[in-house]
């Protein structure tokens, strides 16, 4: 086993016949037991190792691989690691450990998986906003009062989506079907697309948020996008606009969330996912009647484990016959 590690490190496996029996990964994916069955049965050239909570360390030791949450503190027990799947499209937990991006573990995650949940979810907060569902639904006067709500219609209105990638894009879609004018902001360069009017580069963020009436934020959190919404940005943002949070709460300023729902500046937020996590009693974000504020669930619905496991088998298989891995992760960038 010591030279089939050796062998993967330097990339030799690869074609040298050896048999993908050999590779050991470890599943610790929270899809239970019965996806675990089927993985094992799809691809029965590796050994696919059940993990066992009060064993994660030990298990570690001798595996190749990993499929689904570790925690960062024990990757230093799995010498032979050269794989983790991470369940989630968000990696911060693993790029910013120090020497990691230097390391040979190849890192894969769900940045595509997660999209269609939470560009739904997305649309869900912003329309609980601008349609006055979320006060509505507050009402416990039992007073049907229909002048007390003046909702906003989305069609001819401008978004800005900070983050463009596997799920920017669909919140993108939808907002572009809405009727809305859609600009990106993103780092890489974006092909032609119908939904997208244009897309900027992040050193460009300043000179588009002003024209926005909704900022949607779906960047990974990377030592460079880390709290990019910032004091200045809030106070850039159009007077009556609204905010929407669905990827890391680590992207925005709270502090200057707070401020600008203090002051007026603008007409709600939504929020899936809050620096602190979870949001504590008492935080300021919870007195505002315009924000709504859900508890980092937009990543789930009844379709995310089918794709979940169709994702990890096909990795697995991947893993096995020394092919590319899908959604590998860039881990110097952190996405």
């Amino acid at each position: 086993m010591q030279r089939i590690s050796v062998l993967i490190a330097t990339g030799l496996l690869v074609g040298s016949g050896l048999s993908a029996q050999n590779k050991k990964v470890l599943y610790l994916s929270r899809l239970g037991p019965s996806v675990f069955e089927r993985m094992r049965t799809a691809v029965p050239n590796v050994t696919l190792i059940q993990g066992d909570p009060t064993k994660v360390a030990e298990q570690l030791a001798d595996v190749d691989g990993v499929i689904g949450s570790v925690s960062p503190a024990l990757i230093g027990k799995a010498p032979k690691l050269k794989w983790i799947q991470s369940e989630s499209a968000g990696v911060e937990n693993y790029t910013f450990l120090p020497g990691f991006a230097d390391s040979g573990i190849t890192l894969t995650n769900c940045k595509i998986v997660q999209g269609p949940e939470i560009a739904d979810h997305a649309l869900g907060l912003l329309l609980a906003l601008t349609r006055g569902i979320a006060i509505a639904s507050r009402n416990s006067s039992g007073q049907w009062n229909q002048r007390a709500f003046s909702p906003v219609e989305l069609r001819g209105k401008t978004a800005l989506i900070i983050g463009v990638g596997g799920i920017g894009t669909q919140i993108a879609e939808r907002l572009h079907a809405s009727g809305m004018t859609v600009i990106g902001v993103d780092p890489k360069d974006m092909p032609f697309t119908s939904y997208l009017a244009r897309t900027v580069a992040p050193d460009r963020l300043d000179s588009v948020i002003p024209l926005a009436d909704v900022v949607l934020v779906s960047a990974p959190l990377t030592s460079r996008s880390r709290k990019m919404m910032g004091p200045r940005q809030f106070d850039l943002m159009k007077q009556n606009s609204y905010f929407i949070a669905v990827s890391r709460g680590g992207l925005y300023d709270m502090d200057a969330l707070v401020k600008a729902l203090d002051t007026k500046k603008l007409s709600g937020a939504g929020v899936d996912v809050t620096d602190p996590e979870p949001l504590p009693p008492g935080h300021p974000l919870w007195k505002f009647p315009n924000v709504v504020i859900t508890p980092h669930i937009a990543g789930r619905s009844d379709g995310e484990n089918a794709r979940y496991e169709e994702l990890f088998t096909e990795n697995l298989r991947r893993f096995a016959a020394n092919e590319p891995l899908v959604n590998v992760v860039d881990k110097a960038k952190g996405y």
